[in-house]
């Protein structure tokens, strides 16, 4: 079955940086787009980033907040996606979810301070 586990959220300051990994698992990796969502406390579901399947070459697309300071990438090989996330704000908190066509992980939780 389809299993996504992401990791590598935590605490940072205002400006700082961090990776986020998500391990996917049960289905075919490289033939599928694989998104990043976020939720902030109180707040909907948000799409963050994505990256195409193979037959879109993998494409990468954002949402505007993030534009220019996270970039998505995938490593086939390693059945993982990654989003790198620099210049981080406090509206950046929020718990980040790992997504593959309505599958989501249980999501790692990125807090940024003030």
């Amino acid at each position: 079955q389809v299993q996504l586990v992401e990791s590598g959220g935590g605490l940072v300051q205002d400006g700082g940086s961090l990776r986020l990994s998500c391990a996917a698992s049960g289905f075919t990796f490289s033939e599928y787009s694989m998104n990043w969502y976020r939720q902030a406390p109180g707040k909907e579901l948000e799409f963050v980033a994505g990256s195409g399947s193979r037959e879109s070459g993998h494409s990468t697309f954002y949402a505007e907040s993030v534009k220019g300071r996270f970039t998505i990438s995938r490593d086939n090989a390693k059945n993982t996606v990654y989003l790198q996330m620099n210049d981080l704000k406090p509206e950046d908190t929020a718990i980040y979810y790992c997504s593959r066509n309505g599958f989501y992980g249980q999501g790692t939780q990125v807090t940024v301070s003030s």
